[in-house]
């Protein structure tokens, strides 16, 4: 094996490691979320703030980004830098568009007074969420930097091994808002959960 193939396998065992710490860190955030999800303190409940027209748009948008990232990572294969560079510009769109609603949901539940501060139930609520939120501004910026060295300087190997691993980051996001969408929006927006923590006897 050569120098610069040693060097990109090494590369994709690390991305692929980083990955798997990934999943163990959204893994404890689900755990605490199940946990608190249930400790109100006398605040809302997930029916009373959660949008789901809000949330059904978001959850669009981000798999739609999923389908055009998809495309840009074909289109880099076939070494169609103009394919690469436009189908890249429409999932920075959509995933950008993702970030603003989703922004633009914390910001109406902080003006309602459920901020992350007022229960358990709310921290866990936007620990997990936010998490996921930092993640997709990440790949963001990710796609910005990779698109200006696509650009400026072609499509490279390099370049081509950059967008098969953004492409997967990308879909591991999606998988993982996936599982944000079905346990925390749909299934709160149904089910109030257990006895809030207002609720409870003291001591």
């Amino acid at each position: 094996m050569s120098a610069d193939a040693h060097a990109a396998s090494l590369r994709v065992f690390g991305f692929w490691v980083y990955l798997m710490s990934d999943c163990v860190l959204f893994a404890s955030l689900f755990v605490a979320y199940a946990v608190l999800h249930a400790h109100y303190a006398g605040g809302p409940t997930p029916p009373d703030v959660i949008s789901l027209p809000g949330v059904l748009a978001e959850t669009l948008c981000l798999l739609s980004s999923s389908f055009t990232c998809g495309l840009a990572s074909l289109a880099t294969s076939g070494s169609s830098r103009g394919g690469m560079l436009g189908w890249l510009a429409v999932t920075f769109a959509l995933g950008a568009a993702f970030v603003g609603l989703e922004g633009s949901e914390f910001a109406r539940l902080v003006r309602e007074g459920s901020g992350p501060g007022r229960s358990a139930w709310l921290s866990s609520f936007f620990t997990l969420v936010g998490t996921h939120g930092l993640h997709v501004c990440a790949g963001l910026l990710w796609m910005l930097v990779l698109g200006i060295q696509v650009a400026f300087k072609g499509l490279r190997s390099v370049s081509a091994a950059r967008m098969r691993t953004l492409s997967l980051f990308w879909h591991f996001l999606d998988v993982v808002w996936v599982c944000v969408f079905s346990f925390v929006y749909l299934a709160g927006s149904l089910f109030a959960g257990g006895p809030s923590m207002g609720s409870m006897p003291n001591g």
